[in-house]
C-alpha cells in the first residue's frame, strides 16, 4: 500500500479535486491530512471551522481515496500562547522560554495545555469519528522532536516534585536512593528538589536519571490521554503516531507505542547520515548508509504491539533540515521504498505530495513541485509503485527472526548522564552490533527488557547497563545465547555501581568481576588476539578478574594489559571491549554456526533481507553486482546483475545452501 501526506489548507481548494484524482491515478491509497492544522480549525477560541476540512474530506474520497486525519496538536495557535504563555516550555540548555513561531512549541508539564490539546482533540473525533470516508487518526506528529521531550519550566519543576514524592514516598527515601550525601546535596523535604540544570559542574547523576524518567512519563501520560480521547469516540478507525528514533526523542518509544494499533515511522535516510557518518565523506552521500536505514525500521517494527507498521513519511527527494541536504542517487527513492517493505511495513507514504513555495520547509521536496509539474522523483515513485502492486505477495509474506537486540532508551540515558569517555555513545554502540549482523545477512528484532523471549535462539545485549531483576530471571530460563557487550549490568536502576561491583545480579551467574573500566583517546588502542588473528580494541575496556569457579572460559586476551577481551561458554559470550567489525563478524559467525543459524554473508555494499520464501537483495553501491547463484526463474524481481542502486528479489527459503 501506498500513501501521502497532503496540506489541502496550503493550495486553492479548485486544486484539491486534481490532486486528489492524479493520487488516485499514481496509485496512492492512503491520504493523510489536519497535522499542524490547528489555527485553520479553531481560529478564534472556541470557534471551529471544519467547513474546508469537510470539504476536503468529501474530495478525497469520492476520488476513492482513504483518509487519515491527525490532531493537530504539535502547533498550538498564536491566540492560545497569548492567553495562556506558560504553556511553552523552556529551554534546558540555556533557561530561555521556546517561543512562538516554529512547531511543538508547548510543554507536557503545563495542565493547561494538556487540556487544550485534548478539547480540540475531542472536538475533532466527535465530528469525524463516526465518518466512514475517515479511516485513522495520527496522534500529534513526532513526539519529542527538536528536543522538546525535557523543559526547564516551572510548571515541569512542580510536576517533578510530585512525582517524586510519587515514587519515593519520603524525602530520607530519595536521599539514599540518589546518594545525596555526596557533595552535600540532601534534601529536608521535596519542595527542595530543583530540576537538574545549569549547575556550576556535573549535576547529581541520579537526580538526572529521574528526570529524564519523568519527562518521558509526561510525554507518555500526553500521548495516552490522546490515545484514550480518540478511542472513546472512534471505534472502528485505527490509532498510529508517527516516531523519530529514541535516541532523538529522549522517551522510552516502547511505553509511548503499548496503546497503538500499528506503529508508523518518518524515515529520512540521508538526513539521519550525519548520525554516523563523518560529513567530509563522500561515501553514502546520496544512499545513506547501508545499515542505517533498516536500523530504525526494525527498531519501529519492535516498537509496535502488534508487529505492524507503516512508513507514514518517506524521503522523496532533497531534505531541508539536515546539516546538508545532497539529493538521492537515481533509484534510491525505490530502492528505500522496497527495504521499508522488506523489513515488514505494510504501507509507504510520501512526504510531501507538493513542495510548498513558502515557510520552512519550501526547499523539502515533494512528489509534485511548486509549479505543479512532476518532480525530478516522480516518474521513479510511479514506477515504483506500480511495481510493487504487481506483487502482493511480497508485502504478505512474513518476517520471522531467531535473533533479538535488547535495545531501550534508559540504556541510552545511563551512557549520556554518565559518560566516563566522550567517545563512548550508545547509538554507534548499538548500530554497530546491528550492522555486523547485517553484513552477515542475519535478521534481528528490537526488543526491550520486558519483551518475550521465548522465540529467539540468540540474544544480543550491546549496551545493557542497568539490566533489571526480571530479565536476569528471563535470561535464567531461556535456552538462548546472550552475547553481553561491555558495560553490561555495570550500574543498579539508580545509576550507582553495584555493591558486588559489576555485573551485580549477573556476577554469580557470569562468575566474574569488573574491577574498573579502562578508556582512551582514539591514539591509544590495543590488539585483541583470537584464534590466530589480530583486531583491534578502543575506546572503552572492562577490566574483568574471573572467579576461580567460573563457567566461563577467556577465549580472546587484550595484548599489553593481558586482560579478557572476551569471555565464553555455551550460554554465554561476553565482550568486555569496544572493538572493529571485523573482530565482531568472526565472532558471530562462530556463534552462528554453533547455534545453527543460516548466513547470508554480505559483500561490500550489497544487503540481504530474507523475507519468508524470499531474499530481497539490496545494491547500495555504485556499482552492479552478479549474483549467480539463483536460477533465472527465481527472479520475480530484477535479474542476476544488479545494476547500482537497484535490487533483486529472489524466491527462496534455501539462500544459505546456494551460495
Amino acid at each position: 500500500m501506498f500513501g501521502v501526506c497532503y496540506y489541502p489548507e496550503h493550495w486553492p481548494e479548485k486544486m484539491w479535486a486534481d490532486d486528489a484524482a492524479e493520487m488516485k491515478k499514481l496509485g496512492i491509497e492512503w491520504v493523510r491530512i489536519g497535522d499542524f492544522s490547528w489555527s485553520r480549525i479553531e481560529p478564534i477560541a472556541g470557534q471551529y471551522d471544519f467547513a474546508w476540512m469537510d470539504r476536503a474530506i468529501d474530495t478525497l474520497a469520492e476520488a476513492g481515496l482513504k483518509i487519515i486525519i491527525c490532531t493537530p496538536t504539535a502547533t498550538p495557535p498564536k491566540w492560545l500562547i497569548d492567553l495562556h504563555p506558560d504553556i511553552l516550555p523552556v529551554d534546558i540548555k540555556t533557561g530561555q522560554t521556546r517561543g512562538f513561531g516554529s512547531r511543538r512549541h508547548y510543554d507536557f508539564s503545563s495542565d493547561i495545555y494538556v487540556e487544550a490539546a485534548m478539547k480540540i482533540t475531542e472536538v475533532m473525533v466527535k465530528r469525524y469519528g463516526t465518518n466512514h470516508k475517515v479511516s485513522g487518526w495520527q496522534t500529534d506528529n513526532e513526539i519529542g522532536c527538536h528536543d522538546t521531550t525535557q523543559s526547564g519550566s516551572a510548571n515541569a519543576k512542580a510536576k517533578f516534585q510530585v512525582w517524586l514524592k510519587n515514587k519515593y514516598k519520603t524525602i530520607e527515601a530519595l536521599n539514599e536512593a540518589w546518594g545525596t550525601v555526596f557533595w552535600s546535596m540532601e534534601y529536608n523535604d521535596f519542595e527542595q528538589v530543583e530540576l537538574p540544570l545549569y549547575g556550576v559542574t556535573e549535576m547529581g547523576l541520579s537526580h538526572q536519571l529521574d528526570y529524564r524518567r519523568f519527562s518521558s512519563d509526561m510525554a507518555i501520560a500526553f500521548h495516552d490521554k490522546m490515545v484514550n480521547t480518540i478511542r472513546e469516540h472512534c471505534k472502528n478507525q485505527f490509532v498510529t503516531h508517527n516516531m523519530i528514533p529514541m535516541c532523538d526523542t529522549q522517551i522510552d518509544n516502547f511505553k509511548l507505542t503499548k496503546d497503538l494499533d500499528f506503529v508508523a515511522y518518518d524515515s529520512y535516510p540521508l538526513g539521519r547520515n550525519a548520525e554516523v557518518l563523518n560529513p567530509s565523506s563522500f561515501e553514502h552521500m546520496r544512499t545513506g548508509h547501508p545499515d542505517l536505514n533498516a536500523y530504525f525500521i526494525e527498531q519501529t517494527r519492535g516498537l509496535s504491539p502488534t508487529g505492524r507498521f507503516w512508513i507514514m513519511e518517506q524521503q522523496p527527494g532533497v531534505v531541508n533540515w539536515a546539516n546538508y541536504n545532497p539529493m538521492p542517487a537515481k533509484g534510491m527513492v525505490r530502492l528505500w521504498t522496497w527495504e521499508a517493505f522488506a523489513h515488514g511495513a505494510e504501507c509507504v507514504s510520501f512526504f510531501r505530495w507538493r513542495q510548498l513555495p513558502f515557510g520552512q520547509e519550501q526547499m523539502h521536496a515533494g512528489i509534485k513541485m511548486v509549479n505543479n509539474q512532476p518532480s525530478l522523483f516522480y516518474n521513479e515513485i510511479a514506477a515504483t509503485i506500480s511495481e510493487v502492486a504487481k506483487h502482493p505477495e511480497l508485502l504478505s509474506a512474513k518476517v520471522d527472526n531467531k535473533v533479538a537486540l535488547v535495545t531501550g532508551t534508559e540504556n541510552q540515558w545511563f551512557c549520556e548522564i554518565e559518560t566516563q569517555s566522550t567517545l563512548y555513545k550508545h547509538l554507534q554502540t548499538e548500530f554497530q552490533y546491528y550492522r555486523v549482523l547485517q553484513q552477515l545477512g542475519i535478521g534481528v528484532d528490537f526488543i526491550d527488557e520486558t519483551s518475550d523471549i521465548s522465540q529467539y535462539q540468540l540474544i544480543i545485549c550491546p549496551a545493557s547497563i542497568a539490566p533489571s531483576d526480571d530479565f536476569c530471571k528471563k535470561v535464567t530460563s531461556t535456552n538462548a545465547h546472550f552475547v553481553l557487550g561491555p558495560r553490561f549490568a555495570s550500574k543498579t536502576k539508580n545509576l550507582h555501581l553495584p555493591h558486588n561491583m559489576p555485573p551485580g545480579v549477573f556476577a554469580e551467574q557470569l562468575g566474574y568481576t569488573v574491577m574498573t573500566a579502562d578508556t582512551t583517546p582514539v591514539s591509544h588502542q590495543h590488539n585483541i588476539h583470537y584464534n590466530g588473528k589480530t583486531y583491534t580494541s578502543h575506546t572503552w575496556r572492562d577490566i574483568i578478574q574471573l572467579h576461580h569457579n567460573s563457567p566461563l572460559k577467556i577465549t580472546a586476551k587484550i595484548e599489553g594489559l593481558k586482560k579478557a577481551a572476551m569471555l565464553q561458554n555455551d550460554r554465554f559470550t561476553v565482550i568486555t571491549s569496544l572493538t572493529d567489525d571485523k573482530f565482531l563478524v568472526d565472532v558471530f559467525k562462530e556463534i552462528a554456526a554453533k547455534l545453527d543459524l543460516p548466513l547470508n554473508e554480505t559483500f561490500g555494499d550489497i544487503r540481504f533481507k530474507q523475507k519468508g520464501n524470499y531474499l530481497f537483495v539490496l545494491n547500495y553501491s555504485n556499482q552492479p553486482y552478479q549474483l549467480d547463484c539463483f536460477e533465472s526463474e527465481q527472479y520475480v524481481l530484477g535479474s542476476k546483475l544488479i545494476p547500482a542502486h537497484d535490487l533483486a528479489i529472489i524466491k527462496t527459503s534455501e539462500f544459505e545452501e546456494q551460495l
